[in-house]
């Protein structure tokens, strides 16, 4: 019997990627473990393996084919003793059907059957009538599970979600459901029953979005490329938009004076020992001063550790530990490497690992679990002589620290103008997790890690 191949889910976020590479070709007999292909998501490339053995009967999906949905079918191999062209016209329709809509956009549109429940109410219903079934296989007056994002995307542009067939988990009606509901003019909700005079009136809808064509006659023709966005800043621009417009974003600056920590910063580094290399000797650290941000980041959060948290709509998340996240930026966009309990390691781990972490974030090696998850994330822009900014959290996190440049500043100290190297920073908070007192003292254990640098050695 033929065995399908399909798009495999490498994220819980994912739900397209690029089929970039075969690694077997039609022919090849293949094991379970054998890597068969590499797939681009969003922010790496991973191999992809095999779980079946076979003889690979027919790569459906060419390699280089971008937008590959989540379940797809990609393969078909023959299984032992069956023959491969045989198993290569029959394999594509032995996929099961519940997995069918996910191989191309989700269909949204009601089906003909749908007007049935609605034509069927106008004759007189029995007292005790089975509820009638809908578009989504739901029965009517059974809840739909739906995302809030896909709700909220829902009720603005009016469209019935109860009518819509979920692609997402156990039928789950997520946000693509609803934009392909959109696209098609289907699925639209009923007209709702005209206010009583004297009542309040219903808020606007949100403003959309100006479309691309809307967009592109503001430029005249040839004077401009398009540049197709690839899945990382689809993803990037999802994930923002998400951020701005779910997370009650609240911001708090101060000033940290970083001398004390620069002659600590010199005086650990010269006391590197020396190890062998493939290039020589070179010192078993190099510690930067984002590195000491991090572990600052770290303990501030478990000298605070009602800040070290994460908001869901039922709970309150605490944390045990200090995963700090730390923004990179990569050709294309940014991701977000992982310190994983970064208060429990030394300065030296957390400077080696990072580094590690950045080189392989930026040619896309990184594991999911290396960038998804943490407690919190460090964004700095120092380093481009940026003074102060505002960073957006990134969730499921509650805040974000971003990290101007240390500059010689005057001071005053006793009545007298001093000359120090101060760096600005601003946390920004989600103030459903973090209000505007419990961020302060956040940063005020923070600013005391970095201006008494010691206490981090300990």
């Amino acid at each position: 019997m033929p065995i399908n191949i399909t798009m495999p889910a490498l994220s819980p976020t994912m739900e397209e990627g690029n089929l970039s590479k075969w690694l077997v070709k039609e022919g090849d007999k293949v094991s379970p473990g054998d890597v068969i292909a590499e797939i681009e998501t969003d922010k790496a490339t991973m191999e992809v393996e095999a779980v079946d053995e076979g003889t690979v009967a027919k790569l459906v999906v060419p390699a280089g084919t971008e937008g590959v949905k989540v379940n797809a079918l990609i393969a078909i191999l023959a299984g032992e003793g069956e023959d491969t062209g045989a198993a290569a016209k029959s394999g594509g329709g032995a996929a099961p059907k519940a997995e069918a809509p996910k191989a191309d956009a989700p269909k949204a549109e009601v089906p003909k059957e749908a007007p049935k429940p609605a034509a069927a109410a106008a004759a007189p219903a029995p007292a005790k009538a089975e509820s009638a079934p809908v578009a989504n296989g739901h029965a009517a007056g059974d809840r739909v599970f739906a995302s809030p994002l896909a709700r909220r995307i829902a009720k603005d542009a009016g469209v019935d979600v109860t009518a819509l067939t979920g692609s997402g988990p156990h039928g789950r009606v997520v946000k693509v459901d609803v934009e392909a509901a959109i696209a098609s003019g289907g699925a639209k909700a009923a007209p709702t029953a005209k206010a009583p005079a004297g009542a309040p009136s219903a808020p606007a809808p949100a403003p959309k979005p100006m479309s691309d064509d809307q967009v592109l006659k503001l430029f005249a023709e040839g004077s401009y490329e398009l540049v197709p966005h690839d899945n990382m800043r689809k993803t990037i621009a999802r994930r923002l938009v998400e951020a701005k417009s779910t997370i009650p974003h609240f911001y708090l600056t101060l000033d940290c004076e970083l001398d004390a920590l620069l002659a600590l910063r010199t005086q650990l580094n010269a006391a590197a020992p020396m190890r062998k290399t493939d290039k020589g000797e070179a010192p078993a650290y190099k510690l930067s001063v984002n590195d000491m941000v991090i572990k600052a980041m770290a303990m501030a959060l478990m000298a605070v550790p009602d800040a070290n948290a994460s908001w869901t709509d039922s709970a309150m998340v605490k944390h045990k530990h200090a995963d700090v996240g730390v923004a990179v930026s990569i050709p294309g966009g940014l991701i977000t490497p992982i310190i994983r309990h970064a208060d429990e390691k030394t300065l030296s781990v957390i400077s080696n690992e990072m580094k590690d972490l950045a080189s392989r974030a930026r040619s896309r090696k990184l594991k999911p679990e290396e960038y998804q998850g943490g407690t919190t994330a460090v964004s700095n822009l120092g380093m481009f002589g940026i003074k102060d900014f505002a960073a957006v959290i990134n969730p499921p996190h509650a805040t974000i620290l971003a990290v101007g440049a240390g500059e010689e500043r005057a001071v005053v100290k006793k009545g007298e103008i001093k000359i120090a190297t101060v760096m600005s920073v601003t946390l920004s908070t989600d103030h459903r997790a973090v209000d505007g007192a419990l961020g302060a003292e956040l940063l005020g254990a923070f600013k005391r890690m970095i201006e008494n640098p010691m206490g981090m050695l300990v």
